[in-house]
Order: structure tokens, then sequence, then C-alpha cells
């Protein structure tokens, strides 16, 4: 058995890094001809039934509005009775044809029963769920005062998408429809402070890379990973160290780095044109996709990169990139005025 594994070892890797290049030319002819073909016979939604969670701010918010505008019906959740109803109002105003708001904890999986079984006694049917509630645990893993108050990270994050996810297959089943797991480039990317973070998000993109295995052609599986966006999280609530959701600029500022946020509108339509052509993955903005090939091609390099720009020697030093962006005229570029000027929404 040794010398069985002592053979593989050696003539494996060069094999399959042979058969790789051979099936590498026609496979990027086959991508780019199927994405010619599904960008002209997209997916039409008017009239569908699209779930979406997380509908209260942010990505969710946007999703409801460029949902609404090709007019499909709705049924948005989130924990916001408030803030559910004033985006339904205005999905209504953009299109959507019918709209229901479903109070809900993603967290809780009688919830998560109780919003698909709510949607489909409303409208009959579900073509579109659309898994995008999610939080952001912000701290470095040591200084954490209470590990287990980064609990509703990994609650929210993965559980509330895979329980969404159980109750609603069978009715996608039916439809045929699709599933959007929106994670985040963080699920590859060893980006410090948001260790618990990333780990909930590489969870929900190994969820659905094996579900699409197991589901086939039953059910389409778009899985999202946003890079900065425009949101609550970017304008910086997160779930601090002591495990309360809090508002932090500071904290995010050091996070954040000097890479560019982009427009939660804009990404909302990509995100929903990529739905609509069937497409397997998206990375929103589409230039943060070089930070994959980074961590598989030279993880130490990235690593290095992240250490020295994002972490500092003391708690009370400000890391790097935090001083670069404190250059007034960079930050006013690289952050849009509603990160720079946020106004967050009530609980």
């Amino acid at each position: 058995m040794v010398f069985i594994h002592a053979m593989l070892n050696i003539l494996v890797p060069p094999l399959s890094l042979a058969i790789l290049l051979l099936i590498l030319p026609p496979y990027l002819l086959f991508k780019i001809l199927r994405f010619i073909v599904r960008s002209i016979f997209r997916e039409n939604v008017a009239g569908k039934v699209i779930l979406i969670t997380g509908a209260s701010s942010g990505i969710g918010e946007h999703l409801a509005y460029e949902y609404a505008k090709r007019g499909a019906r709705l049924a948005l959740v989130a924990r916001r009775e408030n803030r559910i109803k004033e985006v339904a109002g205005n999905a209504k105003l953009l299109g959507s044809p019918d709209v229901i708001t479903i109070p809900a904890d993603v967290s809780r999986p009688q919830d998560c029963q109780r919003f698909v079984e709510s949607t489909i006694n409303h409208f009959g049917r579900l073509d579109h769920l659309v898994n995008n509630a999610g939080i952001v645990a912000l701290s470095l893993f040591e200084d954490t005062t209470d590990i287990t108050k980064f609990e509703p990270a990994m609650d929210i994050n993965f559980w509330g998408s895979a329980y969404g996810t159980y109750f609603s297959i069978p009715h996608l089943r039916q439809s045929k429809g699709k599933i959007v797991a929106v994670a985040s480039c963080a699920g590859w990317l060893p980006v410090p402070r948001k260790s618990i973070y990333n780990a909930s998000k590489a969870a929900v993109i190994s969820l659905y890379e094996t579900l699409r295995t197991e589901l086939g052609r039953d059910i389409g599986i778009t899985i999202v990973t946003p890079g900065l966006i425009d949101s609550e999280m970017s304008q910086g609530k997160i779930l601090s160290k002591d495990g309360r959701m809090v508002f932090d600029q500071q904290i995010r500022d050091m996070q954040g780095s000097v890479m560019p946020i982009k427009s939660v509108t804009e990404a909302a339509k990509a995100i929903v044109k990529s739905v609509c052509r069937g497409d397997s993955y998206l990375t929103e903005p589409t230039w943060f996709t070089t930070t994959f090939y980074w961590q598989i091609f030279c993880p130490e390099v990235l690593e290095l990169l992240n250490r020295w720009s994002l972490t500092s020697e003391s708690s009370e030093e400000e890391p790097a990139s935090k001083k670069v962006l404190d250059l007034a005229f960079l930050k006013k570029y690289m952050h849009p005025k509603s990160v720079r000027s946020p106004n967050i929404k009530p609980n």
C-alpha cells in the first residue's frame, strides 16, 4: 500500500497537469459560447415567485428592487418588520405585482419552515430562493472575550441558509427553480479579524457546491461571492467581540483597507442578471476574482499582504491600510458617500 501511494504521488500530479492543459482550451471555448447563449436566452422572471431573506437592507433590499423591475412576485423575509414593509412598498412601485412580507429569524429552523410555507400558501409556488441574510463578526480571534458570543455568525450565515434551502427544495424541484446563495469572497480570503465570518462563508460555498452535485439539473444554483459592497456591513454594523451588534466606523476602516466599495445597486443588478443567465458562480465586483487565484497559487504572499496591511503590533497601533485610508483624498474616492456618512436603519 505504501508503494502504491508513493507511485501515485509521483505520477498523478504531472499527469493531472497534462490533462488539464489539454482540456483547458476547449473548455474555455465552451464556457464562452455557453455564456453567449445563456445571455441571449436568459430567464424571464415576470410573474415568478422570488423569496429573499435578509431583505430589509443592503444587497437583499436591492435584489428585491431588481426582481421587482422585472415583474417578479416577491416574498420578503427579515427580522425588522417595519423595514421589510417599506421595501415591499418600494418594490410594488417598481413593478412587482404582488409582495408579501414575513418577519422571521433565519437562525431558527421553525421560522424558516414557516416563511417557506407562507410563500407557498400565498403564491402556490416558489421559483427562486435567495439566501442573503448575514452578519459579520469582527475581532481578532484571541481578543474575543467569549467565543460563544460569535455563534450567531454561523447560525445566521450558514445554518440560516441551510434551513431555508432544506424546506424549499421540494417546491423548487416542482418549478425547476433556482437557489441563489450569497456567500462572500471571505470564503477563500484569509482576512484577519473575520475568522468566524470567513469560516461561515466558506461553509456556505462548500454546502452549495455539494448540493449542486446532489441535485443535478433539477435545481439551478448560483453561488455569489461579493467583495466590498455598499451595505450596513461596509457602513460599520458588526457583531463585536463581546457579542453585541454595534456600529463602529473605526474598526470598519481598519478592516476595509484601501479597497474600493461598489454600489449596492450595481451589484444587485449584476447578481440578478447572472442568476437569470443560469451562472454557477458570480464574483462581484468581477475583478475580485483575481484574489481567488492568488490564494490558490500564492497563498503565502496573500497571507503576508493581509497581515501587513490589516494587522498591527499592538491593539493601540493602527494597521498600514488604515493609515493610508485616512488620507482624505483617498477615502473620498474609495468609499461612497453612503459609507462615509451612513444612515443605519433601526433594528
